[in-house]
């Protein structure tokens, strides 16, 4: 799962004691399905941040943990502020604002025209155009928009007929999963957990409604339906937080495996 929103879905990115760097941030390129390069840039900025607030003020240099060994207990957790600044004034942002609207003409007009429309912005506009496409997906009862909302019943689809894997150049899921090196232990307790305020979500909306979707964009087969009743494979999981994001009501909670 790529964290491909880009420049139009970038967070806060400090809070206290801590702040979001990489791809944490969403600091992706998508055009370029690169973000390597902005998520070193982002680091950067952050220890530097990080290095003028704490030799900033009086005697700062003298209260640090390298001079005094240990923690101030009298000193409560910073924001460093200076580093969503910073971010905003480098290229990184500028980069990503270059682009911010071309994933959105995929969606909005198909390939033909979002290719027709990157090249342009890519190549031509560099970003200055002076308008924002807007998102297509769904709205939850706040406006906010989310992939869980965009999902559309299964009655309004045609079934596809995907071919068996050949074992020369398609696989199936368990074989793709084993060669992917993820292991865990099979008596660990399950790291995704159903939000017990929609419990009742898998089987009767899920299954009912949108025909299962779980049970197909997972890349582990972590989801399974048995005798119309859901079975998570836990153990199967590559941690690419898809099912959090789009499942129907965003009715699984992902949590670290075994505490951490």
């Amino acid at each position: 799962v790529l964290n491909e929103g880009g420049y139009h879905s970038l967070p806060k990115l400090t809070f206290p004691g801590g702040m979001l760097l990489g791809c944490s941030a969403g600091f992706l390129n998508a055009v370029k399905i690169k973000g390597s390069h902005c998520a070193l840039k982002s680091g950067i900025v952050a220890a530097e941040s990080v290095y003028e607030a704490l030799m900033s003020g009086e005697n700062a240099e003298e209260k640090t943990v390298a001079t005094m060994g240990e923690v101030d207990p009298e000193e409560g957790p910073k924001e460093i502020t200076e580093y969503a600044n910073a971010m905003e004034k480098s290229w990184v942002y500028d980069e990503l604002k270059e682009v911010r609207n071309c994933h959105d003409a995929f969606s909005k007009w198909g390939v033909g025209g979002g290719l027709l429309y990157t090249g342009i912005a890519a190549h031509i506009t560099k970003g200055k155009e002076p308008w924002t496409l807007s998102s297509p997906v769904g709205s939850n009862s706040d406006g906010l928009k989310t992939d869980a909302k965009a999902t559309k019943p299964a009655k309004e689809f045609e079934p596809i007929d995907y071919p068996a894997p050949d074992g020369v150049l398609t696989f199936d899921l368990l074989t793709n999963l084993q060669r992917s090196g993820t292991y865990h232990e099979d008596d660990q307790p399950s790291h995704l957990k159903i939000k017990p305020d929609v419990a009742s979500v898998p089987e009767s909306i899920s299954l009912q409604v949108y025909a299962a979707p779980e049970s197909r964009f997972c890349p582990a087969a972590v989801y399974e339906y048995v005798d119309e009743k859901l079975v998570i494979n836990a153990q199967n999981c590559i941690h690419c937080k898809c099912c959090s994001i789009k499942m129907p009501h965003e009715y699984i909670q992902w949590t670290v495996p075994e505490g951490g």
